[in-house]
């Protein structure tokens, strides 16, 4: 008998014996995902978290690239803000919606006054006027509303106040509006490097 088949005969089963079974794991639970019909099938859909793709910004020049650094970091210190205001005015939309009578609005649109000074007029004074308009356009970014509307509808609130002394505090316009697609599209784009926790 040859060496090749002596091994073939007695080593090839012991490997085959010391190899373990495979196991089939009991304690997999199934994944609940959601599912769509599509042309009579049904299949499993899955929401997958946004992946925000940029690349290495170009620049003519060196002012054109000092000039997009400050805005990214003007945008940077004013955005925090503009989310506040926008779920503030969310809020005190809410509440007041619910107060029965104007007597009771006005007493508590002049507690909210109060809390706001208290809160805001310091952070307010250390803005640039550049980062106060910015401030102002993103307010009207984050409600869907420009500063204009919104004394409109507060109709001398505090609110209204606070908007028409931030517009006159940085030299701006209240019915200035955001304009993401056009004019306004380099904050957009700054807003979206913040947001991925890319600057």
């Amino acid at each position: 008998m040859s060496i090749k088949l002596c091994i073939f005969i007695f080593v090839i089963p012991l490997l085959c014996w010391a190899q373990e079974p495979i196991q089939e794991n009991k304690s997999t639970q199934p994944i609940r995902v959601h599912a769509v019909i599509y042309e009579g099938d049904t299949i499993p859909s899955i929401t997958l978290p946004l992946i925000s793709c940029t690349t290495k910004r170009k620049f003519k020049n060196k002012k054109e690239a000092a000039k997009w650094t400050r805005l990214l970091y003007n945008v940077k210190i004013v955005y925090p803000y503009s989310i506040l205001a926008a779920a503030r005015l969310k809020e005190y939309d809410r509440i007041l919606a619910i107060i029965p009578n104007e007597k009771d609005r006005k007493k508590y649109m002049a507690k909210v006054e109060e809390n706001l000074k208290k809160e805001f007029t310091e952070d307010l004074k250390n803005l640039t006027v550049t980062q106060g308009k910015i401030l102002i356009k993103l307010i009207d970014r984050e409600t869907g509303k420009n500063t204009y509307m919104l004394i409109k509808e507060l109709r001398g609130s505090f609110s209204a106040f606070m908007w028409q002394s931030l517009a006159v505090l940085f030299n701006s316009t209240l019915k200035v509006e955001y304009d993401a697609e056009g004019e306004d599209k380099p904050i957009e784009d700054a807003i979206k490097l913040i947001e991925s926790g890319a600057f």
